[in-house]
This record gives C-alpha cells, structure tokens and sequence, in this order.
C-alpha cells in the first residue's frame, strides 16, 4: 500500500507542474542582452520599449532549424494579413554570421536581434524555451497575450492579433 501512495505522490507532482502563464516578462529576461544587425548590444527591455503601443510578435527561431525554414511562408501569411504588427526576430543561431546569411537568404523581413545567451540564457529561461521555431504575442500594453505557440498559423496567434 505504501508503494502505491508513494507512486501516487509522484505521478501527481509530475503532472502539476506550473501552470501560470506569465503575462509581464521578468527583470532577468528584460534585462537580457541582444545583439542588433549592426553588432550593437541592447537589452531587451530597450527592445520592446522601441515598439511600445504597438502589438509585437516575437519569433524565435534560426536559420539552422528546418521546422522555423518551413513555417516562414506560414509568418509570411501572418505579416500580410496583419500589416500593423511589429514582427521581431529572435535568432539562436550558433554565429552572428550564419544568422545575417540566414535572413537574407530566407527573405526575413522584421526586426532581427542575435539571442547571443542563447537556449539558456535569461531570456530562453524565462520564457521556457523547449523547441523552435516559438511565437509570442506581446499586447500594446507590453502585457505577454500568447506565451507559447509553435505553429505561425496557431489559432491562439490569429486570435490575438485580430
């Protein structure tokens, strides 16, 4: 009987795993660093502060990762069915140089920044980051509205940009 509690125990905390969804980026992932297309050092905070009042998708993604290559016609379709939207660019490419190839070869039109703490880094840490491409939607307010898609054509995506 002990050993079915204690298996019980366990499958109960592997499931309840944290379900709040964040809605304000913490100060750790804010003040994370990024690189610009011009080798400029910013923090993230100065990132979003760029695009204040206005909605942000944010795509995580690298020019190394078959899965983000073939979902850019599906952020394609995004970007021409909402105009108004800020679309930024979030590279985990391994160099600065594989990631300026990677957005002119792939025709990736937005704002681009180089994730240089990468997967782990105070940002990827922050936002949970498991897999690949990964959009967000930021709200005007700078409140996060979608926390996770993997998909550009997500139902969650379309929704919170209507």
């Amino acid at each position: 009987m002990k050993k079915i509690i204690y298996i019980l125990i366990l499958v109960v905390s592997f499931f309840s795993c944290k379900t709040d969804i964040p809605t304000k980026f913490s100060d750790e992932a804010l003040n994370d660093t990024f690189i610009t297309l011009e080798g400029d050092s910013i923090p993230f905070k100065d990132i979003l502060q760029a695009h204040e009042g206005k909605t942000i998708v944010i795509d995580v993604w690298a020019s190394w990762c078959s899965d983000c290559i073939k979902g850019m016609p599906k952020v394609k379709v995004l970007q021409d069915d909402f105009k108004d939207v800020v679309y930024l660019f979030l590279s985990l490419d391994r160099s600065q140089e594989s990631w300026k190839k990677g957005i002119e070869k792939y025709n990736v039109q937005g704002a681009h920044y180089f994730m240089q703490s990468g997967w782990k880094g105070p940002f990827g840490t922050f936002v949970e980051l498991d897999w690949i491409p990964r959009y967000m939607i930021i709200n005007p307010d700078g409140t996060i509205k979608v926390f996770k898609a993997i998909e550009a054509d997500d139902n969650k995506l379309i929704e919170a940009l209507k």
